[in-house]
């Protein structure tokens, strides 16, 4: 069965410690994130000053489910949320159409 991937590529508000942006993301991961149905893992990955999560999921409809549950995000994904400029957030859904190697 295809994984879901939920793509979302964004930029750091200026003057973002990405060691505490780092934190907050691994702390939102550890204590709520990787409870969710369907998960994964996490990656975050970056180029220059633009990063991107990428959020593996079973299937896409769990990443539809996961999404439509962080509508109303709690303290610790507000946390994470005020490191960066919301602005610049273009999200995507990808389900995973081959695998090569370990991914």
């Amino acid at each position: 069965m295809a994984q879901g991937i939920f793509y979302c590529e964004f930029k750091l508000k200026k003057g973002t410690n990405e060691a505490d942006f780092l934190q907050a993301a691994k702390i939102l991961n550890d204590e709520h994130i990787c409870k969710q149905p369907g998960y994964v893992g996490w990656r975050q990955v970056r180029d220059g000053d633009t990063w991107a999560d990428l959020l593996i999921f079973e299937t896409l409809q769990d990443v539809k489910n996961f999404e439509a549950n962080a509508a109303t995000p709690n303290e610790l994904a507000l946390k994470f949320y005020s490191f960066i400029n919301m602005p610049s957030c273009r999200m995507r859904y990808y389900e995973t159409a081959a695998t090569h190697g370990n991914a």
